[in-house]
């Protein structure tokens, strides 16, 4: 499935991941959810800056979770 037929709506778990995880490192209202903001003007950096602690977080919650799982941490 390309990803421009995905639709996460407010109720996705994905969604709702990506809100604890933009709320823990304090970026929620970088979250496209969270706001109806063009960003085509912005750079790849002010982006990176913006969402990448978002993206940061939620692998590193997954690696926890995977390893949790597995028994190893």
């Amino acid at each position: 499935m390309s990803s421009k037929n995905r639709k996460y709506g407010p109720d996705h778990p994905w969604t709702k991941f990506k809100m604890e995880c933009a709320n823990e490192v304090g970026c929620v209202q970088y979250c496209k959810e969270n706001n109806d903001h063009y960003k085509g003007d912005l750079t790849s950096r002010e982006n990176g800056a913006q969402g990448g602690p978002i993206g940061g977080e939620m692998v590193r919650q997954m690696i926890e979770m995977a390893k949790k799982q597995k028994g190893i941490g």
